[in-house]
């Protein structure tokens, strides 16, 4: 567990930071030693620069990103309201601006202004390339890539490399047969003694130690 004053990962820089310990709205869960670096903006503001078109208080939508996960500069996680409804004669946003229309004021009449396609799902030791976009639905599996710039439109499996716009699988990390150990294994949810001793094996790709350390 990270001490919810300790901030950067690193006495060196100011650009990383744990991302949990800077994020403030209730929406926004983000699990232990995920950083986010930002070498353009204080990467503190990543809620404000990063999370865009969210408003939970009519949508209830919400971002859910693991453990171990390292997002890199200008990542871009684009929730439901930037979906204008598609299924209306018009796209233009009326319930938003409700005040000049005459129109309900409540929050779920402000929500049928767009198509709502869920929550954003990012698995646990995910690697999220510079400038990547993720769209609202959106679910990706632990150990997978992102590609820089890649928009990412559709659910991405675990350990599997996508890139491109939109989002294409390029080819998975491992075997399915070590892909399936290694989600058994579940080494990020060890407590940080026992992922201290295994970090050899796990920067060595040694699975086999992994297994015994578990």
């Amino acid at each position: 567990m990270i001490p919810a004053w300790k901030i950067y990962p690193s006495s060196q820089r100011r650009s990383t930071v744990y991302l949990k310990n800077v994020v403030k709205n209730p929406f926004i869960e983000v699990g232990d030693y995920t950083v986010y670096d930002d070498f353009v903006n204080d990467p503190r503001d990543f809620e404000r620069n990063n999370v865009l078109y969210h408003y939970p208080e009519c949508n209830h939508d919400r971002l859910r990103i693991g453990r171990f996960c390292s997002i890199a500069c200008g990542a871009k996680f684009i929730f439901n309201a930037a979906n204008h409804a598609m299924d209306s004669l018009s796209t233009y946003t009326f319930p938003l601006f409700f005040e000049e229309w005459d129109l309900p004021t409540d929050t779920a009449s402000i929500a049928e202004t767009w198509d709502r396609r869920g929550d954003i799902v990012v698995g646990n030791d995910v690697w999220i390339g510079y400038e990547a976009i993720i769209l609202a639905g959106v679910t990706i599996g632990d150990g997978a890539i992102i590609g820089s710039r890649a928009v990412v439109t559709k659910d991405v499996p675990p350990y599997t490399i996508v890139g491109g716009l939109p989002a294409k699988p390029i080819r998975k990390r491992f075997d399915e047969e070590t892909i399936a150990r290694l989600e058994a294994l579940r080494w990020w949810d060890w407590d940080r003694e026992k992922i201290k001793r295994s970090i050899d094996a796990i920067r060595r790709g040694d699975i086999d130690t992994l297994e015994k350390n578990a």
